[in-house]
């Protein structure tokens, strides 16, 4: 009986590991989870922490906040994830190859200045988030690196107090968004990125819709069902196996 009890606590251990467990990993992977490295300053569009236009030289952490079928939102947090710094509008842009490491690109920016944090790509991933400036600094970005800038002519404030505010998410839920050429001519925004095709935003935005409707623990009972089967399947065998030694 003690070896009946021992496998059955330790198999059951393992089932509610999992169950603890295997959520935050879902969530990691849903909300984009990414620390990254800066070694020098980088310029972020609005909305941000007043004083923190530019990132210092540093470690960060990248989330997708929110998701809609045409854009979504990326909030950029300090390294202990305590401080958000950044709520910042981005629209899907797809790639051809998708790569096993995370990417960020940068606009081309004058000797000196620092670099302006164009798109992010997730490991694995074949589309990416293309982040989107005030319509006044995307047009001169535009000129600066002689490409298309994403921007928003809406009155979004650059610095905030608190740039995770419910306010400033629902000014950025609604803001159109277009993008400004070097010539300044504005365009839409078809005519600069590649949206995802439909089937992948939906499938991304799955996840939202689960979390809504199921509790935190449902989906881990019926593997803590199988594992108890298991556990009484095995206990059963070594029983008779021990009747058969005696």
């Amino acid at each position: 009986m003690s070896i009946l009890r021992t496998v059955t606590t330790t198999v059951f251990s393992l089932a509610l590991m999992g169950a603890v467990f295997s959520p935050a990993a879902k969530a990691d992977e849903w909300n984009r989870k990414t620390v990254m490295t800066f070694s020098g300053p980088v310029e972020i569009p609005g909305v941000h922490l007043k004083g923190w236009a530019v990132l210092p030289a540093g470690t960060y952490v990248f989330k997708i906040m929110d998701s809609q079928s045409d854009r979504h939102i990326v909030q950029i947090f300090s390294q202990d994830e305590r401080t958000c710094y950044a709520t910042i509008l981005s629209i899907p842009n797809f790639r051809m190859h998708a790569t096993g490491k995370t990417v960020v690109t940068f606009r081309e920016r004058a000797a000196g200045e620092p670099e302006a944090l164009r798109a992010w790509f997730y490991p694995g991933m074949n589309w990416g988030e293309e982040f989107v400036y005030p319509k006044a600094r995307a047009a001169e970005l535009a000129v600066e690196a002689n490409a298309p800038v994403l921007f928003t002519a809406a009155d979004i404030p650059a610095e905030v107090e608190e740039p995770v505010a419910a306010p400033v998410i629902a000014q950025l839920q609604t803001v159109p968004v277009m993008a400004v050429q070097p010539s300044g001519e504005a365009v839409e925004t078809a005519a600069v990125v590649t949206p995802p095709p439909a089937v992948e935003l939906q499938a991304d935005a799955a996840p939202t819709t689960l979390a809504a409707v199921l509790p935190a623990t449902s989906s881990a009972l019926p593997l803590i069902a199988l594992f108890g089967l298991l556990a009484l399947g095995g206990a059963l065998g070594l029983r008779m196996v021990q009747k058969r030694v005696m």
